[in-house]
């Protein structure tokens, strides 16, 4: 078995060398051959893939965070035809990893071990549309509030797992609303909104359990849609979400569907797993099965 492994050196210096080492470790006892590709940009991953002689391998992997394997699987299925897909697989070296999770992978060692056990899964891939553009994402995409604390949180990586935390409470201090227009397999919503997230897995943040019924391979996606609520309302129910409660409160409704055709007024930016990318409108449409990761 050969893999390629597609490292995100955002890590950091003294992590990316020692996963390396592991890396090397574990995959030799395994009887796995790699060949090691380092990303120089954001968003190089998804070019290094399209130019990959993907037959060559049995098997492509992001070491990173939701980002790096957005990037990978982007470039997987805007550049090249199904049949050639090789199976996909994660080591959750990011600050963010939530899609792993639901792979049950929660550490290095996790994804050595998925790696190693040479078993795969198929998973739904939700498909949006910028323009005439398309794009992909496994994890959960939102916009409004949720986007708006991301980009604050960015300023504050240095942070660590703080950031987030810091872009909640700034933008709770700020907060605004924005109108929504949303149609979920027919089904119209129309109404003032804080944020809206697409989920196609459970978690977000890395351990927020934003939609906790949602599943990898049901063929549907879930919509968690939070309504205008109070400053007071919204920091109550903000640590809830670590426990997948947030739904106790009123101002949230949650939804399933194949199909979702979203606008906003004002244009509101777009989070496919944890990219701060594109703008409504867009339309999301689910892809059942149409990968197979690792687990």
């Amino acid at each position: 078995m050969k893999i390629a492994l597609i490292v995100n050196p955002r890590i950091g210096a003294k992590k990316t060398k020692n996963l390396l080492l592991l890396a090397e470790k574990r995959l030799k006892k395994a009887n796995i051959l790699f060949d090691l590709f380092v990303t120089q940009y954001h968003g190089h991953a998804a070019e290094m893939i399209k130019n990959m002689p993907l037959s060559e391998y049995d098997g492509i992997v992001s070491v990173g965070g939701d980002g790096t394997n957005y990037h990978v699987l982007n470039g997987l299925l805007k550049y090249h035809h199904d049949a050639e897909l090789p199976p996909l697989g994660i080591i959750p070296a990011g600050r963010g990893n939530s899609f792993a999770k639901d792979l049950e992978i929660h550490t290095e060692e996790d994804g050595f071990a998925a790696l190693s056990r040479r078993t795969t899964r198929a998973v739904d891939v939700c498909r949006f549309t910028q323009d005439e553009d398309v794009y992909f994402f496994v994890n959960l995409m939102g916009l409004g509030f949720v986007t708006d604390a991301a980009k604050t949180a960015a300023r504050f990586g240095w942070t660590g797992d703080l950031s987030y935390i810091i872009g909640v409470l700034y933008r709770t201090m700020r907060l605004k609303f924005h109108h929504l227009d949303m149609e979920i397999d027919g089904h119209i919503i129309s109404e003032k909104n804080c944020f809206v997230e697409i989920c196609n897995s459970r978690f977000t943040g890395g351990n927020m359990l934003m939609a906790p019924g949602a599943k990898i391979d049901d063929g549907l996606f879930d919509v968690v849609v939070l309504s205008p609520l109070s400053r007071t309302s919204l920091i109550s129910t903000f640590p809830k979400i670590f426990k997948g409660t947030h739904g106790d409160n009123p101002a949230i409704k949650f939804y399933q569907g194949k199909t979702a055709l979203i606008r906003t007024t004002p244009e509101k930016t777009l989070l496919p797993d944890g990219e701060i990318f594109g703008a409504a409108p867009t339309q999301i449409t689910i892809l059942p099965g149409r990968v197979r990761y690792f687990f």
